[in-house]
């Protein structure tokens, strides 16, 4: 999986945000806002990642159990399903 081309994600005033670039601006209309987990995510998610890598790094970096860790992962990549934003 990996995050379509076209979508970036920034922080600004300390938040994490996620805003389409170049032709992608015109179908997507605004910004998602993403907290820290969300943006270590996308960041593994922006060279490509399987559900496996990034439950792998997810635990090496959050003091999180397994379970707790794969239902935030799906939780995270359902919701950037809904908005288009993978390419799987």
């Amino acid at each position: 999986m990996k995050i379509k081309p076209g979508y970036m994600l920034r922080e600004v005033a300390g938040c994490n945000v996620v805003v389409s670039i170049g032709v992608e601006t015109m179908d997507f209309g605004g910004m998602i806002n993403l907290n820290d987990s969300g943006a270590f995510l996308w960041k593994l998610l922006e060279n490509g990642a399987t559900q496996d890598e990034l439950l792998e790094k997810m635990l090496e970096e959050y003091d999180v159990d397994e379970k707790t860790a794969k239902e935030g992962i799906n939780a995270f990549i359902n919701k950037i399903r809904e908005a288009d934003l993978l390419d799987e």
